[in-house]
């Protein structure tokens, strides 16, 4: 049946139109009741469960389906969610469309309409099960929070209840209580009265404020390090304040890390500068507003002006970036009580108070909590209790928080997802090999860390007649098993990337693909996207293409065969003079780019070997650099800077880019002073005076000097991220010194390199286009994704590299080890362990003990501790423990052993090391 409605509309030119709106109500729609036969079998979709719940309610002791409305279901999802809640919410069917249609009545809102609604489909479904199960008795139960709907609902005698009272009725699951999200102000409100915060301004004053100038816009960085310092990055073309520093709980004024928020900046005499002191929150009441205002002194100390940075307080929320978080319970001191403090995991986090009625059972759990509000006279946020995740320590429960803390997507991929799999056994037909080439004839090889099995990449390299050499490097295909907009293709651009832990991996795509099908194992004919190259033997290009092709790879090698190969004076087969030839043009490539002003910087970077039985680790290394390391990374990067300038030449507005952005001044002012402190002089102008400043900064006496400068200089920089070319206009990626890059060599574990493999093919006529591949705006869209999954995988990798170090240390036993000092504060010291190429803090006050005298010099930077002098780049010997105390945030200490200070050193309580979060500062340069 269709249903109209006309009506005019004035344009901006003056003139009139007349539109016409249409509704297509359908008459074949069944209820969903797997027994109706009145509706005729019409069961489109999925039904009505086959049973519908008998959950035991105090309320409603008849079997019932549950309809909530909107809000309960967009507010108490955490309610729905678990098994024992979700069974008793079986899913409605949309009713049928001509009984159940209503327009909106004059002078009815947009709310009251959809109210209206879900009640006539309530009375519906009721009238309608009578029918067919007069002898069951089936109800459809109302759930709602809404005051006037409830009452309207009991009017029109449809059974109806909040959420609050129905949960609360269902006697065989108490606990589901402690689920439901607090969202009235009274349920917020707290005993004490006593105001703390400022009251947020409504939004309307904010926008004005913001369009005037009065406020900024930006979003809200909490400190990992303090809990009463924050940042606001600010959003917009303002140079003269990209970022306003908060300080001070009322100045934070209730803002979450990661919330949009507006910022109103301090007169200039209230500007302050970045605290060096280390402060985490360890309060437990409300009374601990004061200890924090005591606290909030210790970060004002005097500076000079050019430190001072623009400085603001929180004036109101423009968006909640609220999401569950994992912690544990902190259980309340008072007996019975059912108040307690959650402790997030990550320490950006504030604390959040709950009510629950099984603080025994969840103490040393890891649990989801989720926020609810944060009312002025509050502390803490409010939230209520999600889910119970497992115990704390616990390999699996672990891995779980640091995917669910790093939004990594670790679902099984889903039926729809592995349907458009190809069907085994798979094989190259005729069809795969049209507009392919057949290179399975060349000496092609492979070269990766042990235990790979997503070989994304293949190179050859063999002389042609005429003397040149041809160099190819050939890409898995992962474009032809992957098309445009299925449900294979939407899961991977969602996940983004694969992530690696130590002991797992998180596919991109399905494991059919990642290991096999894509995957370019030795002795199997592959389908590939190559790269292929004509050089002289000065690698200078004389010639590029590139071709869809099929390969066989005649060897699958780890880098350190690769290098027995290339070193042994006995082999002389195809593959060791591939090799070669590769090895001798890469060592030319890279001086070329180094020349350029390419950077070499450094990361410490680790390797567990694990036992084969437990899986728990029972060595730590750094990781051993090779030259077949340096070997396929600069054909990878020359493969990559090749296809990105086809894909701009082809499509200049649509082209998928990835720049690095050259870091601004500020950022090496850390660098430059610790150099200095060396009696060494960095130039940061350009990237190629930082390249030969590091080049030279050589000291003969303290060889790891110049290593620690390249790890300090990689702390500089800032992130590499994905853009569209019609977007931007600087591409320039400064760390690698080239004006134009993209990522083309790893379509297993990344999408944009599945995006650019689709441009490419486009430009060589090997495949056809589709809309969203030339849209800019949606693959702007796909670029913000594609850098976010990208930063949080980085920062999961991160966090399972500390928990493993964690299990490595709780088996050694106490360790004491040499360490470089990187960094100092008011009252610690930062240092890295180069064996184990391990970062933590010795900090040198405890509290309950007389505190040292300590005096920081930033100018230096140094610290000095009684008549002992820290500085930057100093050699110190610590001893490494983990302190289990805390199972919150299980901690590697460290305590100085060396030089000795009365007072100080070896109390095995003195200092700690954070393992827990995903390491926020160890941003590296990502080529």
């Amino acid at each position: 049946m269709l249903k109209s409605k006309t009506f005019l509309k004035k344009t901006r030119a003056g003139g009139v139109v007349k539109i016409v709106r249409e509704h297509y109500l359908r008459d074949d729609i069944g209820c969903g009741a797997p027994a109706c036969s009145a509706c005729g079998g019409a069961h489109a979709g999925p039904a009505l469960e086959p049973r519908p719940c008998d959950p035991e309610s105090s309320l409603c002791p008849r079997p019932h389906y549950l309809l909530p409305d909107t809000n309960v279901l967009l507010h108490q999802i955490s309610a729905w969610k678990p098994g024992t809640w979700a069974s008793v919410a079986s899913r409605l069917r949309p009713p049928g469309g001509l009984e159940t249609y209503i327009e909106q009545e004059q002078g009815e809102s947009a709310n009251d309409r959809n109210d209206r609604a879900i009640r006539v489909a309530a009375k519906w479904y009721n009238d309608h099960l009578k029918k067919i199960s007069a002898e069951n008795q089936l109800q459809v139960i109302l759930i709602t929070n809404d005051k006037k709907n409830k009452e309207k609902a009991v009017e029109e005698g449809i059974p109806a209840f909040t959420c609050e009272e129905y949960v609360k009725s269902l006697t065989a699951n108490p606990e589901l209580v402690d689920r439901l999200a607090c969202l009235s102000e009274e349920m917020n409100e707290i005993e004490s009265g006593k105001i703390i915060f400022s009251e947020h301004l409504p939004l309307s004053k904010l926008q004005q404020g913001i369009k005037s100038g009065s406020y900024l816009q930006g979003t809200f960085r909490a400190s990992r390090e303090n809990y009463l310092e924050a940042t606001v990055w600010i959003h917009g073309d303002n140079e003269d304040e990209k970022e306003v520093l908060l300080q001070g709980l009322k100045h934070l004024n209730r803002a979450i890390h990661e919330d949009i928020v507006a910022v109103e900046l301090l007169p200039r005499s209230q500007w302050v500068a970045p605290s060096s002191v280390v402060l985490h929150d360890e309060g437990q009441n409300e009374d601990d507003v004061e200890k924090d205002e005591e606290r909030e002194l210790m970060l004002k100390t005097a500076v000079s002006e050019k430190m001072l940075r623009p400085t603001g307080r929180v004036v109101g929320i423009i968006k909640r970036n609220w999401r569950p978080y994992c912690g544990m319970l902190s259980k309340s001191d008072i007996k019975e009580s059912r108040r307690h403090l959650f402790t997030p995991a990550d320490k950006r986090i504030p604390r959040i108070r709950i009510e629950t009625r099984q603080a025994s059972a969840l103490e040393g759990r890891r649990i989801i909590v989720a926020i609810d509000g944060w009312p002025r006279n509050s502390r803490y946020p409010n939230g209520h209790f999600v889910r119970n995740l497992g115990d704390v320590g616990e390999k699996e429960t672990e891995t779980e928080v640091l995917l669910l803390e790093h939004d990594v997507p670790h679902q099984p991929f889903s039926q729809a997802v592995l349907s458009f799999l190809p069907k085994m056994p798979w094989s190259i037909t005729e069809k795969d090999m049209k507009n392919r080439e057949d290179l399975r004839h060349l000496c092609v090889c492979s070269v990766d860390p042990p235990g790979c099995t997503d070989i994304d990449d293949a190179l050859h390299c063999r002389e042609l007649s005429n003397g040149n050499l041809e160099v190819g490097v050939h890409i898995a295909d992962v474009s032809h098993f992957i098309r445009p907009g299925n449900a294979l293709d939407q899961e991977s651009a969602r996940r983004g990337t694969t992530v690696y832990l130590c002991e797992k991996r998180i596919d991109m795509v399905p494991e059919l693909l990642s290991s096999n099908l894509c995957s370019l194992r030795s002795n199997v004919d592959r389908l590939a996207f190559s790269c292929i190259w004509e050089m002289n033997h000065n690698a200078e290009i004389l010639k590029t293409r590139f071709t869809k092709s099929v390969i066989n790879s005649k060897a699958s090698l780890t880098y350190a065969e690769a290098q027995m190969r290339i070193d042994s004076t006995a082999m002389k087969d195809d593959i060791t003079t591939s090799l070669r030839g590769l090895n001798k043009l890469a060592k030319i490539l890279k001086k070329g780019r180094i020349e350029k002003g390419a950077l070499t910087l450094s990361s410490p970077e680790v390797r567990f070997h694990m036992d084969s039985e437990t899986h728990d680790p029972i060595d730590l290394q750094t990781k051993e650099l090779r030259e077949t390391n340096s070997m396929v990374e600069e054909f990878m990067l020359l493969a990559n800077i090749s296809v990105a300038k086809k894909i701009h030449e082809e499509f200049s507005e649509h082209a998928l880019l990835r720049k690095h952005p050259a870091p601004p001044p500020s950022n090496y002012e850390i660098l430059v002073k610790a150099a200095k402190s060396k009696n060494l002089e960095i130039k940061t102008d350009t990237a190629k005076s930082l390249a030969d400043s590091l080049d030279r900064a050589e000291c003969p006496d303290f060889p790891y000097l110049n290593t620690l400068l390249r790890i300090l200089a990689t702390r500089c920089m800032m992130q590499a991220v994905y853009f569209c070319s019609g977007m931007e206009n600087d591409f320039h990626h400064y760390g690698l010194a080239s004006p134009i890059y993209t990522h083309f060599t790893s379509p297993i574990r990344r999408y944009a390199d599945i995006i650019v493999h689709r441009l490419l093919a486009v430009a060589i006529g090997a495949d056809c286009t589709y809309p969203e591949l030339t849209d800019k705006h949606k693959l702007s869209d796909i670029c913000k994704n594609l850098n976010f999954r990208h930063k949080m995988a980085q920062y999961a990798q991160r966090a399972s590299v500390a928990f493993h170090t964690q299990l490595f240390f709780k088996s050694k036993g106490i360790i004491s080890e040499e360490a470089y000092i990187l960094f100092v504060r008011k009252n610690a010291i930062v240092v890295l362990i180069p064996k184990y190429g391990l970062e933590g803090t010795v900090f040198f006050e405890e509290k309950d003990k007389p505190k040292p005298r300590l005096t920081f010099d930033d100018e230096v930077p140094s610290l000095r501790i009684e008549g002992t002098v820290f500085h930057v780049f100093d050699k110190v010997k610590v001893k490494i423990t983990l302190d289990s105390s805390n199972l919150q945030h299980q901690k590697i200490r460290m305590a100085l052993v060396e030089p000795q200070i009365p007072g100080i050193n070896i109390p095995p309580d003195v200092s700690d090391m954070d393992l827990n979060g995903p390491g926020e500062k160890r941003r590296r340069l990502e080529k």
